[in-house]
């Protein structure tokens, strides 16, 4: 995915979000962009032991806030839009110039 960011001439800015977590106003922006559930990693977490799986919104959001490793990724945050990049070809709707972010 970095590398078709790159062929679309742009530099990505990579945040690792287990070392700087997003705070709850980015979560909920992607969140409402992709949807909580969506955003939320499944396997290899938690989640299912938290009850998160077909939780409310904010319990998802809460819980992702708490344990950054309950956040589903790529996330690309580009002037576009913003995507899960699961698959990596979905960035390619968002990549309308400027600098995406991914995480």
């Amino acid at each position: 995915m970095l590398a078709m960011i790159r062929a679309a001439g742009i530099e990505p800015v990579v945040i690792e979000y287990l070392k700087t977590p997003p705070d709850a106003a980015v979560l909920a922006r992607v969140a409402a962009a992709v949807g909580a559930a969506k955003l939320l990693r499944v396997r290899g977490t938690r989640a299912e032991a938290l009850g998160l799986v077909g939780a409310e919104d904010g319990a998802i959001l809460a819980a992702m806030a708490a344990d950054p490793g309950l956040i589903e990724r790529p996330v690309v945050i580009a002037p576009g839009g913003i995507v899960l990049a699961r698959p990596a070809e979905t960035v390619v709707a968002v990549l309308g110039g400027g600098v995406p972010v991914s995480g």
